[in-house]
């Protein structure tokens, strides 16, 4: 067996039952991810002395009987964006450059208490904002599948470190998209929970109002394993997770708009899969979901551009243009807007929170396009609006729900069937996409 692109969950029942060495195993991705011809482009850095030391504490607590988690001795990767103590954190921005935090953000604390060992921090999009993963001011990870495509962002060098098989799983943040599109475009399984359902201290904000850490994974079981670290509790119990059982809703209409022929044609052999192993599969298009896509432009970035106007404005050349003028499409929103917004996304969630009660996902394609040429991208400004905004469109209407969200492979390359639960019912989705996964599994 290839150990290092097993899923985290089967290494930690392997180092429980004495067949994995969490010191071997961590070593072994620190060689492969300093030997790897792309490895920094995907790892801004290594921390290759602190994973050591967690490694060594792990294989000391799997001999005496005191592992504290199913993942304890699993090494896994992290954005950029997300604190750790005594390595520089710079959220791929050169605005940041040399900011080095004294203590680990929240999660990646509690994810060393549970035993986890740290591999290290992967590249990202500029500050967060965009979901292509392309990043020209400190590095581009190369899309796994074929290096001459944009990898998904922003959380693309965490999608890519799983894939290539740098790191067990990988812990990623997503404010419109960004863990749900790389893993995507990667052949991964991502998970946002519902922004508040993670602890934001020590992450590098984008929008705190959408803001969420997740992670990123091979199965439905590692990202439950990770999502449990993440929020100190037991892990969702996923043995009720039977296709038969599931009833599923298609969202017809603007997930589709505009969507290319290789992702639909993926997501509906996928949706036939789940029919033909017993779930009830229905479709709806209603109103709310278009209107909410339109309070996008005056919530997202007039909320980035205000947490980080200061910082941008004084160096604004440090910026990647097309970054630096999404951001500053935020800057002219009226306040009186910006609350009317919100207050009009209150009611939006609620209508469809009514239409959708007694089901237990919405399915749609995750991303409606294929990754892009990455040098086209980066040669054609006006290439690189359109496909960033496309790429983020399905994804989007999750976070501006306020929804848990799910992406897993539909067997098709880079293409991903994206299940929305339930507001703050982030464990019946877990079931509900391991369920999904099985079906997807069993042709």
């Amino acid at each position: 067996m290839d150990w290092l692109k097993a899923p985290a969950a089967e290494q930690g029942r392997a180092i429980l039952a004495g067949l994995l060495s969490p010191v071997e195993q961590t070593e072994a991705y620190l060689d492969a991810a300093r030997r790897h011809r792309y490895g920094t482009r995907i790892y801004a850095r290594l921390t290759a002395d602190r994973a050591r030391i967690e490694s060594i504490a792990a294989h000391d607590r799997a001999k005496a009987g005191l592992r504290r988690s199913l993942l304890d001795g699993v090494a896994i990767s992290w954005k950029d964006n997300i604190d750790s103590a005594g390595t520089a954190t710079e959220a791929g921005s050169r605005l940041l450059a040399g900011r080095t935090p004294d203590r680990d953000a929240a999660i990646l604390h509690r994810a060393t208490l549970q035993g986890l060992a740290c591999l290290g921090k992967t590249h990202m999009t500029e500050l967060a904002f965009s979901g292509l993963g392309v990043n020209p001011m400190t590095a581009t990870p190369p899309n796994s599948i074929d290096a001459s495509l944009a990898p998904g962002g922003s959380s693309s060098g965490a999608a890519v470190s799983v894939a290539l098989g740098l790191a067990a799983a990988a812990i990623g943040s997503d404010t419109g998209g960004s863990i749900r599109v790389p893993a995507a475009w990667n052949g991964l399984v991502g998970f946002k929970p519902t922004a508040g359902m993670v602890d934001g201290q020590g992450v590098v904000p984008l929008c705190r109002s959408f803001d969420v850490a997740g992670p990123i994974a091979r199965t439905v079981e590692d990202c439950a394993e990770l999502f449990a670290v993440l929020r100190g509790e037991p892990a969702t119990d996923l043995a009720g997770a039977e296709p038969g059982r599931l009833r599923l809703l298609v969202l017809d209409g603007v997930p589709f708009d505009g969507a290319r022929e290789g992702p639909v044609a993926a997501f509906e052999e996928a949706v036939d899969r789940l029919g033909r192993a017993g779930a009830r599969v229905s479709h709806i298009a209603p109103a709310c979901v278009a209107e909410a896509m339109a309070l996008a432009p005056i919530l997202f970035a007039p909320e980035a551009y205000g947490t980080w106007r200061e910082q941008i404005e004084d160096a604004p050349d440090l910026m990647y243009p097309p970054i630096l003028e999404r951001f500053r499409g935020g800057k002219d929103t009226l306040a009186a807007d910006y609350v009317a917004g919100w207050q009009r996304l209150a009611r939006l969630r609620a209508d469809w929170a009514a239409l959708v009660a007694g089901h237990d996902a919405v399915i749609l394609p995750t991303a409606p396009i294929l990754p892009p040429d990455t040098n086209r991208l980066l040669t054609e400004p006006d290439f690189f609006a359109s496909e960033n905004l496309l790429t983020l469109r399905n994804t989007r209407i999750a976070n501006l729900l306020g929804l848990p969200a799910v992406t897993l492979p539909t067997g098709q390359p880079a293409c991903g069937i994206m299940l929305m639960g339930r507001a703050g019912d982030d464990h019946a989705l877990l079931v509900a996409a391991a369920a999904a996964e099985a079906a997807l599994r069993q042709d």
